[in-house]
């Protein structure tokens, strides 16, 4: 893979929009999302990164939020864009450019899916488009080797220790907070979860 993203893995989203967005979902937010909720700045800018059928994005904006959502896979944000009534970018995350933009970055299940060497350009670029104290958030699956999952996506699996070399990469943190969960994914497997927050310097 040369890019950040795995083509296999979006083409699998593309074809799968419409059965990914009518999954179920549980009725209370997670609560790495009332965490996040709770220490931005009221009517603060919020990027989905990886915004998938825009169930956040529309989570945020309910709460006052603006929200920019941004997704790989162009099914996916076709569906999002037409859920959240405007525009959702379609681009990797190699392909974030924006600088000093936003409040916060919320990164739910969508960097697990960059190879490993991608990762710390990635997070690069999520540092810099944080406006200044602005807050990150990460939850990646993790404890496997990197590799396809049953439906055919790849997962980089990363461990704690390579997030915090891309974050050492990326630039100047105030604060780090590292969570781990064990619960099912969308493949109906359950695995080892990884849930970062970081404030920008």
């Amino acid at each position: 893979m040369t890019t950040s993203n795995d083509p296999d893995t979006i083409a699998f989203y593309d074809a799968e929009a419409d059965t990914y967005a009518a999954k179920e979902r549980e009725v209370d937010l997670p609560p790495s999302f009332l965490r996040l909720v709770t220490a931005l700045p009221p009517g603060g800018h919020v990027l989905d990164l990886g915004s998938g059928d825009g169930h956040y994005a529309h989570a945020f904006e309910a709460r006052g939020f603006e929200v920019t959502a941004m997704d790989a896979s162009a099914g996916l944000a076709a569906i999002a864009s037409r859920n959240l009534r405007k525009p959702v970018r379609v681009a990797r995350f190699d392909e974030l450019e924006d600088v000093a933009e936003f409040d916060g970055v919320w990164a739910h299940a969508s960097l697990h899916h960059a190879p490993l060497e991608a990762l710390p350009d990635a997070i690069a670029r999520i540092h810099r488009s944080l406006r200044p104290g602005g807050l990150f958030h990460m939850s990646v699956k993790t404890g496997k080797p990197a590799g396809r999952d049953r439906l055919g996506r790849f997962y980089s699996y990363p461990s704690r220790s390579a997030i915090d070399h891309a974050l050492t990469h990326a630039g100047t943190w105030a604060e780090t907070d590292f969570q781990t969960t064990h619960r099912e994914g969308y493949d109906g497997v359950a695995t080892d979860w990884i849930i970062l927050f970081a404030r920008k310097a």
